[in-house]
This record gives C-alpha cells, sequence and structure tokens, in this order.
C-alpha cells in the first residue's frame, strides 16, 4: 500500500511506522512526506531516508491543489497524519474517503477539538483529574477529532503522575498503536460493521 505522511514536528509516530515497514512487519510503501513546517525535525529524517518530502504552507491559496497534486503523482493508497497541525481541506478528505487516519494523544471524543493536540491535550488532562487517558486513532472528517474512531488504547494516571509523565507514557503507547492500525489497514483487516470501523484485536 502507498502511504504519504503528514507531519508538522519531530515525527517519532512517522518513525515508528517507518521501522516496522523496514523491519517487513507493515506491507507499505512510504512515498513522501508532507509537512506545512520547513523546520520541523521530521523532514530531516524522511531526508536521510530518502523518502521524498514537500513543504506545503497551509495559508498559499493554491495548498489544496498542491496536495492533491502530489498525492496523486505518489498514487497515494492511505494518508497518515502523524503529528499534523493543520485541517485537512473539505475537498481531499472527500477525494480519499475512510483513507485518512489520525492519531490523537487522549480517549476522543474527551480532550479533542481545535487547540487540543501536543502537551495542551496532556495539560488539560491533568487538570481535570481523570483517572484514565491514552491514544485514539480516527479517520479524519471536516472536524479536528470527530471522525470514526477506529481504535483506542488506555494507560491509569497515579496521583505522582505530572503533565509531562503522562505525555511520555501516551507516546509509547502511540508508537505502539498506530504501527498496529496501519498494518491492519495494509493487510485488510479493517472491516465495517452497523457503519463503524472494526480490526481485530490489535
Amino acid at each position: 500500500m502507498n502511504i504519504a505522511v503528514f507531519a508538522s514536528g519531530r515525527g517519532s509516530n512517522f518513525q515508528a511506522i517507518y521501522a516496522h515497514i523496514k523491519s517487513g512487519k507493515i506491507n507499505a510503501n512510504v512515498r513522501c512526506l508532507i509537512s506545512n513546517n520547513p523546520s520541523a525535525p521530521v523532514i530531516g529524517f524522511a531526508k536521510n531516508n530518502r523518502i521524498q518530502t514537500y513543504i506545503i504552507d497551509a495559508k498559499d491559496d493554491g495548498h489544496s491543489k498542491q496536495l492533491l497534486e502530489v498525492l496523486d503523482k505518489h498514487n497515494t493508497q492511505l494518508i497518515v497524519l502523524a503529528g499534523y497541525m493543520k485541517l485537512i481541506q473539505k475537498n481531499i478528505v472527500k477525494k480519499f474517503h475512510n483513507k485518512i487516519i489520525n492519531i490523537h494523544p487522549s480517549l476522543l471524543p474527551s480532550f479533542g477539538g481545535k487547540g487540543c493536540y501536543g502537551m495542551n491535550v496532556h495539560e488539560k488532562v491533568f487538570k481535570s483529574g481523570v483517572k484514565y487517558t491514552g491514544a485514539t486513532v480516527h479517520y479524519v472528517n471536516q472536524n479536528y477529532d470527530e471522525g470514526q474512531i477506529i481504535a483506542q488504547e488506555h494507560i491509569s494516571i497515579s496521583p505522582e503522575d505530572s503533565a509531562e509523565n503522562i505525555a511520555t507514557k501516551v507516546l509509547k503507547i502511540e508508537h505502539k498503536l498506530l504501527p498496529e492500525v496501519v498494518k491492519k489497514i495494509c493487510e485488510n483487516q479493517l472491516y465495517w460493521i452497523n457503519n463503524k470501523p472494526w480490526i481485530s484485536k490489535l
């Protein structure tokens, strides 16, 4: 399966997926990396691994057209958002319906939506006093973090935890959960039951 990865920062989830592909655990090719941030550390990783990289400014008038041209050029079959901080435009969501997935650092629908990303999420979780949090992989629709949930994994929060500790714990399960979901999709082991996505046990 031909995968395009979108990332805006370090790209640690991208690196986790790529490691699984290189080891043969995921039957896929990362055809390109797309970023809105020319200073993102993930760009260096992609270039070091000879992955074609595109910097496309989300503020450009031709942003949507540029994205579609790149995705078509690489015969993209799956788009993985791995820390991409921009909303995907409607025409792209429509063309790649149920072919765009995202990893979010909370148990959606809790602590999702506009402005809920990175440490912002973990700070909100910490201040809320909840006993559990986790990570969610979901399909992308036209609203932040509202697409159908594919898989989740949770962790418990202890009284000794800080927002930083929570972030570290959640990132660890993100690196496990996202590659597992990508693997299932590439193996055609994602099914639809009662109009909801379902995958066999991870």
